[in-house]
């Protein structure tokens, strides 16, 4: 009986093991075939041009990349400034407020919030919020960086609360019990002993939250306006790095520069992509250092 079961166990240790290698290897063929057709762009076209140029114009072969990186900031942070805020004051009242009917009720919504597709939020913006912000702003249209960004804000909501609410839910008791013990009372408690120790944690589902945010295609697509400018505000249309492969490599020239520019784009969120994971499981594993796991 022992024999057997450690036969499987070391069955599927093998499997695991071939599983993460074969998910490396896929990771690394993708690098390696965007970084191949970003390098036939790079011959013919200067990296400053790409990286400091002020205009994407495909038809006049400008392919300046700061005004879609403009885009993109402008979106997120203006997602980041509402998911944060809320993500962060939900996951405390979850995790030190709520009651057991509270708590789950809240947290089928976040889970319902995390399961809607993103062209639903793209109509919902489209056809409801844009309306909405054009009206308050006396804009003549509401498809720009503010409604992207609101729309996009309640896609990073829910994993800034799963991964907050865990990180808080790890802290042992004795943090709070010392709190109290002290006589600091239970917002005391919370903002100066619980929130501090669980940061790593917070933070990693923050910089998770961003990943899902600049990687978001289809909602940014449809609400922002898709407008290559330098954008001075986020009441201005805007279009972001995704949404410009989305738009364009449907209808380019296979093999083309313009073709080549499009994965060059590629490149770069692939670069923004790894970064933010990179840090977030840089805190991650802190945050389960820090509580002894």
């Amino acid at each position: 009986m022992h024999n057997i079961r450690k036969v499987k166990d070391s069955f599927m240790n093998g499997v695991h093991s071939i599983v993460g290698i074969f998910n490396i290897l896929i990771v690394i063929l993708i690098f390696i075939f965007i970084l191949v057709n970003s390098l036939s762009f790079f011959k013919d076209y200067p990296l400053s041009k790409f990286f400091f140029g002020t205009e994407w114009i495909s038809l006049s072969g400008k392919y300046g990349l700061l005004p879609l990186l403009v885009g993109s900031f402008w979106v997120t942070l203006v997602a980041l400034c509402i998911s944060i805020p809320i993500g962060i004051i939900t996951t405390i009242y979850i995790s030190e407020f709520a009651n057991k009917k509270t708590k789950k009720i809240i947290k089928i919504i976040i889970e319902t919030m995390s399961a809607l597709p993103s062209v639903v939020l793209g109509y919902l913006g489209l056809y409801v919020l844009s309306g909405f912000i054009k009206d308050s702003f006396n804009l003549p249209s509401g498809l720009n960086a503010l409604t992207g960004g609101i729309m996009l804000s309640f896609m990073a909501i829910p994993t800034i609360v799963s991964l907050s609410d865990d990180a808080l839910n790890a802290l042992d008791k004795s943090y709070r019990e010392a709190s109290l013990a002290l006589g600091a009372n239970k917002l005391e408690t919370v903002f100066k002993v619980l929130l501090p120790a669980a940061f790593p944690g917070i933070f990693a589902g923050i910089m998770l939250g961003f990943g899902r945010i600049i990687g978001e295609t289809m909602a940014v697509l449809m609400i922002t306006g898709n407008a290559p400018i330098m954008a001075t505000s986020p009441l201005s249309p805007v279009r972001t790095l995704t949404a410009t492969i989305a738009a364009e490599m449907g209808e380019v020239v296979q093999g083309s520069q313009h073709y080549h520019a499009l994965f060059a784009i590629g490149l770069v969120l692939f670069a923004i992509s790894f970064l933010t994971n990179s840090i977030a499981d840089k805190y991650i594993r802190k945050s389960r250092k820090l509580m002894g796991k």
